[in-house]
């Protein structure tokens, strides 16, 4: 797999900034993107420790025109890494019966969680379309962060659960079309792993995985070209199996689970279910 120019968003945190770390070598060319500028600028000196190339830039992901001025001017890019998200919960408020989220909190769960993505992967695929196919015939590699929950419907996390969802949908399918070109994308179902974004949760997370466990399963995903890489897999088939059960029955058990609180939306690299 060509990794010498890479791109990775949500790079101040969890699996941005790992897989950011994993692939920091001489010779190789980072673009790393994030709101954070110290922790962005931490990340990046330790990159450039390990012999890289590093551009930081500052970004949301959710401004459509800076990241397509962003990504569009770097230049040629072998692999990109869509790894800004962000993540909360229902709350019930006061005089209300049943928890909700706040509206705002839905509208900013999809503009970034999907709205980002799509940000990020348009202009990366004009990018990758314009450039030479390598020996195995591929011109690039773009791979997003979704999640185990994209399979579910937990009524904890609704917006999260649709965004994600709509990420790998969204992967999954374009990159049926995008294969013909050279251009493999990857979606990445992931259950619960040890990052910021799931150090304040005070539940069970079944299946917790190291942040570098799945870095590994992750970019093995991505160099063999898998449309989808989830993980642990046991998890996965769960849900999924969950999913095909009547919303009444799966509504018996998601109502017994912890749903959070609302309003605590930290920027992240990614890293829960």
């Amino acid at each position: 797999m060509k990794q010498d120019t890479i791109l990775v968003t949500g790079a101040s945190s969890g699996i941005g900034r790992s897989i950011a770390l994993a692939l920091a070598r001489p010779g190789a060319l980072l673009h790393l993107g994030g709101r954070d500028p110290t922790r962005l600028r931490d990340v990046a000196e330790r990159c450039a420790g390990r012999g890289a190339s590093v551009r930081a830039h500052r970004q949301d992901v959710r401004d459509r025109a800076g990241m397509e001025e962003w990504i569009g001017g770097v230049g040629a890019l072998d692999l990109v890494f869509a790894c800004a998200g962000i993540t909360a919960s229902t709350a019930r408020p006061a005089g209300r019966e049943a928890p909700c989220e706040p509206d705002g909190q839905v509208r900013r769960m999809m503009d970034t969680n999907l709205g980002g993505v799509i940000n990020t992967v348009l202009p990366a695929l004009a990018v990758q379309a314009r450039q030479d196919r390598d020996a195995d015939g591929v011109r690039g590699r773009i791979c997003a962060l979704a999640s185990v929950a994209a399979y579910v419907s937990f009524p904890g996390t609704p917006s999260y659960c649709a965004s994600k969802a709509a990420v790998d949908r969204f992967m999954v399918a374009t990159g049926g079309n995008m294969a013909r070109e050279g251009i493999l994308m990857s979606s990445v179902c992931c259950g619960f792993v040890r990052s910021p974004m799931t150090a304040a949760n005070r539940f069970p997370m079944p299946g917790l995985t190291e942040v570098d466990d799945a870095v590994s399963a992750i970019l093995r995903g991505v160099a063999a070209g898998r449309r989808r890489i989830a993980f642990p897999w046991w998890l996965a088939a769960g849900s999924r199996a969950m999913d095909l059960l009547p919303p009444r029955l799966a509504d018996a058990f998601y109502f017994r689970q912890p749903a959070g609180r609302a309003g605590s939306m930290p920027e992240t690299g990614g890293g829960t279910a």
